[in-house]
């Protein structure tokens, strides 16, 4: 009875160690969970930090930092914003055979100017001198047939024919006429025209399997894929002819832009590479959605190009005339600093003496003013004078966090 006393103790005290160890093990646990968070928040605290300037009142003062609400407005009536030069894709002809075919010559090179309907190149596709000849063969049958038909109706009229022989005329003449219909079309669907096809003759100089590659428009050969020897699939178009009197002009607009831009508005281009010269057009498609990754909208112009000088990938500036005032935050330009190629406006921040810098996009500018496009609102705090000293404070801050 002693005994099992003793063993009912000995068992109390090892539950209560292993209850008191356990409750240690949590409590170390949630310990080092609370410290982690901890850490966490003063990390982001102080990357939060890094990012603001804070300045003391004296400093403030003897940097002349002035911060003002920002008013709306607008520098003008016109949009202006970055675009590029490209081909009109309604005036780019893509060349090829519409059978398969091998290059006799080329006519035309890289570079020069082609009329419509005029050749590029000539052709030779044994096909199309086949189905040439089966033309021939059949527009002779059908004369055949027709004058055959033709004598038999005198000979009825004379009752010399019977019926039945007229008839039988007339049938093979419809059949005649037929055949040779769907030969002509067959030469339509190989790319002869109609004058073409009425032309072909047996016994001419030029090989019934030759043929020539023309131009659907005016323009200038702009790619050339094609050299003597050379066999063509009809799937090729290896010439291109470009119209370039017009030339398409892609606008990235931005989204506060949506409600002043519609179709058939005045477009002013000028680009780097031509200084001192416009471009004059106007925009004919706005887009309904917004690119993902720059969150800009594309608006597309077509522009005016008589003397050829402006060429596809070329960058420059469009100038939209929208004939409405907008109303967005407007800026002194000092006050746009660029810090990593970004354009920062600095704000005041939560504490007193802090200040931040918040990425804008910029608009038009008027007599010292920016449109602030997007990043601030009419009613927003902004720092108007002192953004320069803020700037270099906040680099020189960033350098030392980095040593």
């Amino acid at each position: 009875m002693k005994n099992l006393t003793v063993l009912s103790l000995i068992g109390l005290l090892l539950g209560s160690l292993l209850t008191g160890c356990g409750s240690n093990s949590d409590s170390q646990a949630n310990t080092q969970t609370e410290q982690h968070q901890q850490e966490s928040q003063h990390n982001e605290e102080t990357e939060q930090h890094a990012q603001e300037v804070h300045l003391t009142q004296k400093q403030e003062n003897s940097l002349g930092i002035k911060v003002e609400t920002l008013t709306g407005g607008s520098a003008s009536s016109t949009i202006s914003r970055p675009a590029s030069v490209m081909y009109d894709l309604d005036q780019i002809a893509k060349v090829g055979p519409r059978i398969e075919a091998k290059v006799v010559k080329v006519m035309k090179d890289l570079g020069e100017r082609v009329q419509k309907e005029r050749p590029i190149a000539l052709m030779s596709s044994v096909k199309l001198g086949k189905a040439k000849a089966d033309y021939i063969r059949l527009r002779a049958q059908l004369k055949a047939e027709q004058a055959r038909y033709e004598r038999e109706q005198s000979l009825y009229k004379q009752e010399i024919s019977s019926q039945a022989e007229l008839l039988d005329a007339e049938a093979n003449y419809q059949e005649a006429k037929a055949e040779l219909n769907s030969a002509a079309e067959a030469l339509r669907l190989y790319g002869m025209s109609q004058k073409d096809i009425e032309n072909i003759q047996a016994g001419s100089d030029q090989p019934l399997s030759h043929f020539y590659l023309t131009s659907p428009l005016d323009g200038v050969i702009q790619e050339r894929d094609i050299s003597p020897g050379q066999t063509i699939s009809p799937s090729e178009t290896p010439i291109h002819v470009a119209n370039l009197s017009k030339m398409w002009v892609m606008i990235n607009a931005y989204e506060q832009d949506i409600r002043y831009l519609s179709k058939g508005q005045s477009v002013s281009l000028s680009v780097r590479s031509i200084p001192g010269e416009t471009f004059e057009g106007t925009t004919d498609w706005v887009s309904y959605s917004l690119e993902e990754q720059t969150r800009t909208m594309p608006v597309r112009a077509v522009v005016e190009n008589p003397n050829r000088k402006l060429r596809a990938g070329m960058f420059g500036t469009a100038r939209i005339s929208t004939g409405k005032e907008r109303n967005v935050a407007m800026i002194p330009v000092d006050a746009v600093q660029t810090i990593n190629s970004n354009k920062m406006v600095f704000v005041p921040g939560k504490e007193d003496g802090s200040y931040k810098p918040v990425e804008v996009m910029l608009g038009n500018e008027n007599e010292g003013y920016v449109e602030v496009a997007s990043g601030l609102q009419p009613g927003d705090q902004a720092v108007i004078a002192g953004a320069f000293d803020l700037k270099s404070a906040l680099t020189s801050q960033s350098r030392s966090a980095a040593h």
